[in-house]
């Protein structure tokens, strides 16, 4: 497993932008494919976007395609979130997560390791 530490949540007006950092520690990071996921409060987590091994190929929710971008630096051991346009609605804790199924799946029960979260909350 991975340890994972998200960073960059923060309060933003609509249409402003955030980034945020997931750092993994570990030598075999490059090994997992990592996704991004959020659960807004009354609701269910949900996949935001996901990157393969590799960084070559990514999905992304219907819900921030055009908007979002994921992207990892296998160097520095960190994927990132993008994330410009934002609406209210994309108010929610977000939160990292590493697979080892390194394909990139977006179902949450192949992810084994979780950050602890970081809250992004939108203004209208």
């Amino acid at each position: 497993q991975v340890q994972l530490v998200e960073s960059g949540g923060g309060l933003v007006q609509a249409g402003g932008s955030l980034r945020l950092s997931c750092a993994a520690s570990g030598r075999t990071f490059s090994r997992y494919a990592m996704g991004w996921f959020r659960q807004a409060p009354g609701k269910e987590r949900d996949v935001v976007a996901v990157i393969n091994w590799s960084g070559g190929s990514t999905y992304y929710a219907d819900s921030v395609k055009g908007r979002f971008t994921i992207s990892r630096d296998n160097a520095k051991n960190t994927v990132y979130l993008q994330m410009n346009s934002l609406k209210p609605e994309d108010t929610a804790v977000y939160y990292c997560a590493a697979s080892p199924n390194g394909l990139g799946p977006i179902r949450e029960y192949e992810y084994g390791s979780w950050g602890q979260g970081t809250q992004v909350t939108v203004s209208s």
